[in-house]
């Protein structure tokens, strides 16, 4: 009888011993799964909003090719785009119009030093996102607003091209678009202020 009761205790003992190595395994595997976020591949976006006529009328566009370096691994987005630089050529920019298009690329962007590339460097601190930005061989940094929603990071900023030497691109453009720049008043303007809003997906 005695030997009945013992075994029956060690085959306890190892019933809950097997149960313990089943609990720590698990929680593990788990947290090595969800670790970290990544971008999305292909998922930046930058998109621009520029202003013509004295009634300012937007004219919207994007560019189509974005390249973010220097991503870091973090749990949140400030943590993963902390210092990470982009670079954005040229040609990439679209606005579903060829004619402005062309315009853009060769007379706007054709009378600034750098006639090919946009590059910047993104920042985070006291809670507040800068946004540094080279145009026309001139480095500014802006403030811009940022917001994280649905696995979506938004920024959204403004600059004046004004501030980077480019007042001769904005003539030379409006010039090249002069009736198309007239407002009811009979005006052509070609507005130096740009709306900025880029954006990134994680998962």
């Amino acid at each position: 009888m005695k030997k009945i009761v013992l075994f029956a205790f060690a085959i306890s003992i190892i019933a809950v011993s097997c149960k313990k190595e089943e609990k720590t395994e698990t929680p593990t595997e788990t947290q090595e799964k969800v670790s970290g976020l990544m971008i999305v591949n292909d998922s930046t976006k930058v998109n621009w909003t520029a202003y013509k006529t004295t009634e300012k009328v937007a004219v919207g566009g994007s560019f189509t090719e974005i390249t973010l370096k220097e991503t870091k691994k973090g749990n949140t987005p400030e943590e993963v785009l902390e210092g990470v630089s982009f670079s954005i050529p040229v040609s990439s920019l679209f606005t579903n119009n060829p004619d402005r298009d062309y315009k853009l690329k060769s007379i706007f962007f054709g009378a600034l030093k750098e006639k090919e590339l946009l590059s910047g460097v993104l920042n985070f601190r006291d809670n507040k996102t800068f946004l540094t930005i080279s145009i026309n061989d001139m480095v500014k940094q802006i403030e811009v607003a940022s917001n994280y929603s649905g696995k979506k990071f938004t920024l959204e900023g403004k600059i004046d091209l004004v501030d980077f030497g480019a007042e001769n691109a904005i003539e030379a453009i409006n010039t090249a678009c002069y009736d198309l720049h007239k407002g009811s008043d009979g005006i052509s303007k070609t507005w130096s202020e740009v709306a900025l809003k880029g954006s990134v997906l994680f998962e």
